[in-house]
């Protein structure tokens, strides 16, 4: 695999996580993850979900996929 410089795309609930994963995965956008253990959300208020980073060259792309993806999994009011 070659290397490819990733940044951070957000941090989400880990349902939306597996949401916006989907569609990076889908674009063929190379994504990887941070989850933190039990023990870390329950010490440390900051790490409450999952870190989504992505390839930073595709980033712009990837912010977009992510807010569609999560636009199609809000319930309509």
């Amino acid at each position: 695999m070659p290397d490819v410089r990733t940044v951070q795309l957000g941090q989400f609930t880990d349902e939306n996580a597996e949401v916006v994963a989907a569609a990076l995965a889908g674009a063929g956008i190379v994504w990887w993850h941070k989850t933190s253990g039990r023990f870390t959300r329950i010490l440390s208020a900051g790490d409450w979900g999952t870190r989504i980073h992505v390839d930073a060259a595709r980033l712009d792309e990837a912010q977009q996929l992510a807010r569609a993806a999560l636009a199609e999994e809000q319930p309509e009011a």
